[in-house]
């Protein structure tokens, strides 16, 4: 594991106190606070965007409607196939930080970059009172999350993270039907998911290669530790490794627990575990379990809100079938979904919650839905979604209908996400790890206490005989735990 002692810092002082950390970006003096109000266009947003090969493409298509002003990627081969074409008229950039320094008229951001670059320029965006689309994960961190939450409530922009299933109407039968005491108390959940569909589990590539022309791979790298240059990093299978992304748990749960996370009313979980297929220094794993904890909540007038646990399941790992299902019958989908286990019944959805049933599934023939009471988003997985956050970012800040996964809901959530990803990555502590949302610390983990962590994985067969060879890293568990709960960022990038 390759480490930069230059950027190193401790933060047991961090960890000691959020609320001193909160103040550092949530203090502004009243003049400063009243001068963030931006007039609401009478017509059209400019928008800008950051990361637009690939899903930032497929958000702008959707907010066509507007004026696209500034398009900035690292890529400029992968953004020329489709959003420099589509809005050739917009003035094109390769470094956000540049982008915001030149150019003055922009009203909105829109951001689907790697996962290890969505909190820095979210945070520079809003603090120069843009409003903000952000792409799940909504951060690579716990802390990030919190800080991007923490940031849209100081400087009152409109925002929204980019899952989408969160405007559809799946989600919101969901919540209606378990409010109501449909299926009684809830006291598990499970969730699974059809990913990694991209390669994990890998090491770090020993061969060094010439980035291409077109590709500024410094800017790539951002606030990751500096690595050369490899094909297998970009674009895409980013996702799987650890520096860049947060494997297939950071992509699929922004979108599968989601109604989980709102139906239950759920904030911090208070213990995870994680157990996955072999974790190494540089890569998720190919298939991973996280269970979480949640404690009791408020009951609501229909039904109590008991303590649940929540179980994960990724890589082709499944949870157990369950009796109500005929043969033949699918559970969720083909991409994944989540089972609610009440105590008078089941709810089972597919990804982003849809098709919500009942188990059996012939109990939907008789079943009586209660009356709709949360707000419906037309259309919301074909552009409903993004038009949501346009909506509210036309509206005055003081009147504003917030949109569906605004930062106050999705920071929260994104936290529940990543601690999984703090569960697999710590799993070698062999224990139940206890968790203090406030101060965004685990309370079981010493400064005494080591992880064992896969290195290096060899197999070959010489003379017939199999020859297995693995070598591992013992690295101190707190120190970890801190750097995985709030990166450092390298030189020359701000650290938030």
């Amino acid at each position: 594991m390759q480490t930069n002692d230059a950027n190193k810092v401790s933060r047991r002082s961090f960890i000691a106190s959020t609320a001193a950390v909160a103040a550092g970006f949530t203090v502004l003096p009243s003049h400063v606070v009243a001068g963030l109000g931006r007039t609401p266009p009478a017509s059209k947003l400019n928008i800008a965007a950051i990361g637009v090969g690939g899903m930032g493409y497929r958000n702008l298509k959707h907010m066509e409607s507007e004026n696209i002003v500034a398009l900035c990627d690292v890529d400029w081969d992968y953004a020329g196939r489709s959003s420099f074409k589509a809005w050739s008229r917009a003035k094109q950039y390769k470094d956000y930080r540049v982008m915001f320094d030149q150019q003055k008229d922009i009203d909105a951001v829109v951001i689907a970059t790697p996962d290890h670059s969505h909190a820095l320029p979210a945070m520079m965006a809003m603090r120069q009172g843009y409003h903000v689309y952000l792409q799940k994960p909504l951060a690579h961190t716990v802390y990030e999350s919190r800080v991007l939450a923490e940031t849209a409530r100081t400087y009152r922009v409109a925002t929204q993270m980019g899952n989408q299933g969160n405007s559809d109407d799946g989600i919101r039968k969901i919540c209606e039907w378990i409010w109501a005491g449909t299926i009684g108390e809830v006291t598990h959940v499970d969730a699974w998911t059809n990913r990694p569909i991209w390669p994990q589990g890998l090491e770090r590539p020993s061969r060094e290669q010439r980035p291409p022309r077109t590709l500024d791979w410094d800017l790539f790298i951002g606030t990751a530790p500096y690595r050369p240059y490899n094909e297998i990093y970009t674009p895409w299978n980013w996702r799987g490794w650890w520096d860049f992304g947060t494997g297939a748990l950071g992509d699929m749960a922004c979108h599968i627990l989601d109604p989980v996370f709102l139906a239950l009313k759920l904030e911090f979980p208070s213990a995870v575990q994680g157990s996955s297929t072999p974790v190494n220094t540089e890569s998720a794993p190919n298939a991973e379990f996280v269970r979480y904890e949640f404690p009791r909540r408020d009951n609501l007038p229909k039904v109590a809100m008991p303590e649940v646990t929540v179980h994960w399941y990724d890589g082709g790992l499944m949870p157990p079938r369950p009796d109500e299902l005929l043969p033949g019958e699918m559970m969720g989908d083909a991409d994944g979904g989540c089972i609610f286990h009440g105590t008078r019944g089941k709810i089972m959805c597919g990804t982003y919650a849809r098709n919500p049933q009942l188990l059996p599934t012939r109990e939907m023939e008789h079943f009586t839905q209660p009356a709709p009471s949360l707000r419906r988003i037309p259309g919301a997985m074909t552009g409903g979604h993004e038009q949501d956050w346009i909506r509210a970012c036309k509206e005055s800040r003081d009147t504003r209908l917030e949109a569906s996964s605004h930062f106050g809901y999705a920071g929260p959530l994104n936290e529940m996400v990543v601690m999984g990803v703090l569960a697999v990555r710590l799993q070698s502590l062999q224990r139940k790890l206890l968790w203090d949302g406030k101060n965004m610390r685990f309370t079981n983990i010493g400064y005494d206490d080591r992880i064992k962590v896969l290195t290096r994985d060899r197999f070959e067969v010489i003379n017939g005989d199999p020859r297995f060879s693995k070598e591992y890293a013992t690295l101190p568990a707190a120190e970890m735990a801190e750097e995985w709960i709030r990166h450092t960022y390298r030189g020359g990038w701000e650290q938030i």
